[in-house]
């Protein structure tokens, strides 16, 4: 390219090529003219990051692409001769969004611009072609520095150094300040003469100081102008589609501008990769290409599963090849996996007839608009019904013979025979049908076209006819009999062929009969998957063969009715199927599949959504779970979740880390949202992102602080060596003064854990007391014991962050199944149960919230999401297990909140506050809080529920008189259940299988359990070390210990230790909770809120109607609005 000599191509994603590296784009963008070299096909603050807009370049010399350059020169250059490009550059923005519009969910976010920029080059010059959309670009500016400014298109030549001084070179600006300019770049006045496509000469001489643009005015039109042979791949990027102002694709017609991208194996393409992990971008990503483009790129691939996978059915699957992607119908479903159907189903098809029909000699045709079409095909046996209405009588009659216009249904669905496949299921459900028909003797000639538009939103197959031509007359009152006949179909790629000769016979009203026949032509044309395997093995030719034709004109009704029956097998003779299941007569429910054994012998399965024997199919009356089948349309599981919601219906939705509708998502790239530290680097991947402090810095990647030799005393450790230096200043003095400091008798000294943070237990040797305290070192209320005695106390500072990359702060999605949940400082982990048995090795970490110390941990089986407190907050929040952000639930007039338990039936959550001394309880989203207890309270920490009872139970470890209680819901009939032989009773959990009531107790080292109802407690196992959190599932107990710093799992029944989680990170474990596969069957008066205008709260035998406390104004305007009252029922 001449124009490369001093041009070496770094391509842009703000709609430019430039000479070199260009600086940050607030030095240009609304700056122009730059001071480096450029060639803007479309410049402004663009925006790539939701992952549709993309950006290619490619050099290409194939002859198809040269000859197409060549022709836009020569038509903006009529008076050139000797145009022979030798090669060309290509750059493609595609579906470029203005930045800030996406992911606003407006018309905005849906306006894209696509355009292109070709540098063609020869040994005499280079030229320009910008190429911009047919129907106009969707937006004309963006904003920069807080103001629309238009998008700018030109030549600029940047800085040219001079004798003395550099100065600004040449800026040949092909728009305006006025977004006019940029609309006219579209328009028929360009200067090429073709629409949206504008040359220019721009390297005549080396230093880039003439632009010189084409000078044909003349309109070109598709008459007027030798099109080149090009076809444009749809399986590669290119401008090949652009997105219309509803944000629906456009397909360019044959004579729109384009440089189509050639096949993939001829032709290597390179995007401008994304911007580079980093915690803030501050310039468009910019790719530096060689002259002669032989770089190292790497090869890039747009049709893989990541980007295409919501094309294929919610019942395929969809597989990456080398060279791109197929989606393929699971088991039980057919089609070629962008349309899938169910084995044996019916299949419905609807559809609009048009057309224009001369009948025999008539000078005037017969004209008719949006006829309905309605099909019906009974597909295990190849039967198919086709109706077209408001035919009229003066036209109905004649086209009768046309059997063949319902034809290509019963060929989509015909009856398969072994080792050949019908139309549908090889090409599915999108294609063209075009027919020829001539008939003898008259040689009248009739063309059909049918576009077939896949399944609608009904699961109906939709169609649109249209007839043009000319038909034999039918006099009114005559009929038409077919005889049975045989079709050969020829299939390739992408194209599949028939013709055949048929006979009819013409019934006239007066008796007489008339034999008359018609030549038959047709081509189905269609878009296949080049990997899929099992297209390629189809036989080359198959033959269909229909008989029991019937066709009948209602004049009454103005219908014309055909019926057939289909079925596609081999083209040779041999002897027939006579399995059942081959021919049609098992006997099988019309919603049925009919599956052949061997011999004759065979059975019939109801289709999907129907239920019986096969031989009497019933549609399923009781709610059907999609999620759990797999019936839904959400995408794909790393993407999406289908949330069962009751009934037969599902909500999709996206994961976190991804947009959209929950049945198309895209990933979001976090690292744009700047949600990392400044002083981090952050890595985008598909649906989450890692944060790492940069070199010399350390941290999680959220917080980074400066590396150095020497830490910092903390405050604790300040605390300490102010004690030590009190005491030494009062007790050691002059010649013993370089003794190491001794505190005097009486005085405290701090004691510090190995990271400098104070431990959660501070003792006081000379008075013999201990007490629990916060991070700040503070005493917390109501913990001080005497000698020989520690109070329980919790480590109130966070875990310090690791070094290296630290996942995003949210759920990971879980696999399905029981599992064990367990708090450990700033997370929540996860172990997989097989039984009563612990899958350790598929251990991982559920949930990451690494400033929050985790205390309670509770799970709600109806909406499987978790719920936790934390004593960092203090709040207490929750997640979906499948995946989520973290959503808080209470925030304010909460202290110390620890113990949490749900009653998954009537939707409630109840919690203990350690430094306020309640048990609360509120909605499960935190409306309509409440306090139960206030009083007789001094250390309350676990909770648990027994939903079918109405009941709570709560443990208070108060030093002074330990005991265990019991209320109902609603706060009445309050007990105590447990107090004597308890120490610190720290773990609780009701068993309702066995009702059983067990503890864990740090003090006596036990775990017990009791009837609540009679009273009768035994023990479990003695000996425990440390038990913190305790939980019920099957046979076992599992509990949390702090000395053993592990799970440890105990057979209720043996009274044994049985198993031992350790987890790979050693620290205090917390709370502890199942998350059953199921909910347990349970029922309470408040499953449907029982009425109440706020607070249901079961108890034993009824419930109790209840307002929320007005502690807060929201709560109290929520009372007022809802004017609450309070029963008890």
């Amino acid at each position: 390219i001449h124009y490369s000599h001093s041009f070496s191509q770094p391509i842009n994603t703000n709609g430019f090529v430039s000479g070199a590296k260009p600086p940050a784009k607030a030095d240009y963008l609304g700056k122009m003219p730059a001071e480096f070299k450029m060639i803007a096909a479309l410049l402004g603050d663009l925006d790539n990051s939701d992952g549709q807009g993309k950006v290619y370049f490619r050099e290409d010399s194939s002859p198809d692409v040269l000859a197409r350059a060549t022709e836009h020169i020569r038509q903006a250059f009529p008076r050139d001769d000797d145009v022979d490009p030798t090669s060309t550059f290509i750059v493609t923005w595609e579906n470029m969004a203005a930045r800030g519009t996406t992911g606003r969910g407006d018309v905005l976010d849906r306006k894209r611009n696509t355009f292109q920029l070709v540098v063609a080059s020869m040994e005499s010059a280079s030229y320009a072609i910008l190429l911009y959309p047919r129907d106009g670009l969707q937006y004309l500016s963006t904003s920069i520095g807080g103001a629309n400014k238009p998008l700018e298109a030109g030549f600029n030549q940047g800085m040219v150094q001079g004798w003395f001084y550099a100065s600004q070179g040449t800026y040949y600006r092909t728009t305006t300040d006025e977004e006019t300019s940029i609309r006219e770049l579209t328009e028929y006045e360009t200067n090429s003469g073709r629409h949206g496509v504008w040359v220019y000469e721009i390297g005549t001489t080396p230093v880039f100081i003439a632009i010189t643009p084409g000078m044909t005015a003349k309109l070109f039109t598709e008459e007027n102008v030798t099109k080149p042979a090009v076809t444009s791949s749809p399986q590669q990027p290119g401008y090949a589609e652009t997105e219309t102002q509803e944000g629906q694709p456009r397909y360019p017609d044959p004579f729109e501008p384009r440089y189509p991208d050639p096949d993939s194996t001829q032709q290597r393409y390179t995007p401008v990769q994304p911007v580079p992990p980093r915690s803030q971008p501050q310039n468009p990503q910019i790719v530096v290409v060689d002259e002669d483009l032989d770089v190292d790129v790497f090869a890039y691939n747009l049709e893989t599963c990541a980007n295409n996978r919501q094309k294929c059915s919610a019942f395929a699957d969809c597989r990456d090849y080398t060279n791109g992607y197929c989606c393929h119908c699971r088991p039980g479903y057919y089609g070629n996996g962008k349309d899938c159907v169910a084995e044996g189903k019916p299949q419905r098809m609807n559809g609009k007839v048009n057309g224009r029909v001369f009948v025999g000699n008539s000078p005037s045709p017969v004209e008719f608009s949006n006829n309905d079409l309605h099909s019906y095909v009974v597909a295990n046996d190849g039967r198919a019904y086709v109706a077209i209405s408001s035919i009229p009588d003066s036209l109905g009659p004649s086209l009768q013979p046309l059997s063949s216009l319902g034809g290509i249904i019963g060929w989509a669905f015909a009856l398969e025979q072994p080792g050949f496949q019908n139309g549908f299921s090889l090409i599915g459900g999108e294609f063209f049908r075009q027919a020829e028909v001539t008939f003898q003797p008259g040689n009248e000639r009739l063309t059909i076209k049918q576009q077939f538009k896949g399944i609608d939103e009904h699961d109906h197959l939709v169609v649109s006819s249209e007839l043009d031509g000319r038909v034999p007359d039918v006099p009114r009152g005559a009929s038409v009999h077919i005889e049975p006949y045989k079709e050969i179909y020829q299939y390739s790629s992408n194209l599949i062929s028939s013709s055949s000769n048929r006979e009819y016979t013409v019934s006239l009203p007066d008796g007489g009969v008339q034999t008359r026949s018609y030549q038959w032509r047709q081509t189905i044309s269609f878009q296949s998957c080049v990997h899929n395997e099992a297209t390629r093995a189809v036989p080359p030719t198959q033959q269909l063969s229909v008989d029991q034709i019937f066709v009948m004109y209602d004049a009454g009704n103005q219908l014309i009715r055909f019926a057939m029956s289909n079925r596609i097998g081999s083209i040779h003779s041999g002897p027939p199927e006579q399995n059942p299941c081959f021919t049609g007569r098992h006997g099988c429910d019309n919603n049925a599949v009919c599956r052949p054994g061997e011999g004759l012998q065979f059975s019939c399965e109801c289709t999907a959504g129907f239920t019986g024997d096969g031989r009497s199919c019933y549609a399923e009356s009781r709610p059907v779970d999609h999620c759990q089948r797999g019936s839904h349309d959400c995408d794909a599981p790393d993407r999406a979740r289908c949330s069962y919601v009751g009934g037969s219906a599902y909500v999709c939705s996206c994961l976190p880390g991804f947009l959209g509708d929950g049945r198309v998502c895209q990933d979001v790239d976090e690292c744009r949202q700047d949600r990392c530290h400044r002083d981090a680097i952050c890595s985008n991947t598909q649906g989450s992102f890692v944060c790492q402090c940069q070199p010399g810095f350390h941290g999680n990647g959220f917080q980074c602080s400066p590396t150095t030799t020497e830490r910092q005393q903390t405050q604790c450790e300040r605390h300490r060596a102010s004690a030590q230096a009190a005491s030494a200043s009062s007790s050691n003095t002059g010649l013993f003064s370089f003794f190491r400091p001794r505190p005097a008798v009486g005085q405290y000294v701090p004691q510090c854990d190995e990271r400098g943070s104070y431990e959660p237990t501070q003792c006081h040797g000379s008075i013999g007391q201990c007490w629990c305290v916060d991070a700040a070192g503070q005493e917390i209320p109501n913990t001080r014991t005497g000698p020989g005695s520690r109070p329980l106390c919790i480590e109130q500072t966070v875990t310090p962050p690791p070094v290296g990359p630290t996942p995003r702060p949210d759920i990971s999605p879980a696999p399905p199944g029981t599992h064990l949940l367990f708090a450990q400082s700033g997370k929540i982990e996860l172990v997989p149960l097989q039984g009563d048995g612990m899958k350790k090795d598929e251990a991982k970490a559920l949930l990451h919230i690494p400033d929050r110390v985790v205390i309670g941990v509770a799970y709600d089986c109806v909406e499987k999401m978790v719920y936790w407190t934390d004593i960092t907050g203090p709040a207490i929040s929750k997640a979906s297990l499948n995946g989520g952000d973290t959503i808080p639930v209470i925030t304010t007039e909460v202290e110390s909140p620890e113990g949490i338990a749900i009653d998954h039936v009537a939707r409630l959550m109840f919690w203990t506050d350690s430094m306020r001394d309640t048990v609360e309880v509120a909605k499960l989203d935190g409306s309509q809080r409440r306090v139960l207890f206030d009083s007789d309270l001094v250390n309350p920490r676990p909770i648990t529920t027994n939903p079918a009872y109405g009941r709570i139970y709560w443990a208070d470890w108060n030093r002074d008189g330990p005991k265990i209680e019991m209320s109902n819901m609603d706060g009445t009939d309050r007990t105590v259940l447990v107090k004597d032989d308890l120490t610190l009773p720290n773990g609780l959990t009701y068993d309702p299988d066995n009702q059983q009531l067990c503890w864990a107790d740090a003090g006596t080292r036990k775990v017990e359990c009791m009837d609540p109802h009679r009273r009768l407690r035994r023990t479990v196992a003695e000996g425990v070390q440390y038990p913190f959190a305790l939980v019920s599932h099957g046979r076992n107990l599992y509990y949390t210990d702090w000395r053993r710093e592990a799970v440890v799992a105990v057979d209720r029944f043996s009274e044994k230790e049985t198993d031992e989680f350790l987890p790979q990170k050693r620290s205090r474990l917390y709370g502890v909770t199942m998350t059953p596969a199921q909910c347990p069957q349970a029922y309470n008066y408040c499953s449907n809120n029982g009425g109440c205008s706020h607070l249901c709260l079961p108890r034993l035998g009824g419930f109790t109607c209840r307002c929320p406390d007005n502690s807060t104004a929201a709560a109290a305007a929520a009372a007022a609005a809802g004017r609450c009252e309070e029963t008890n029922q």
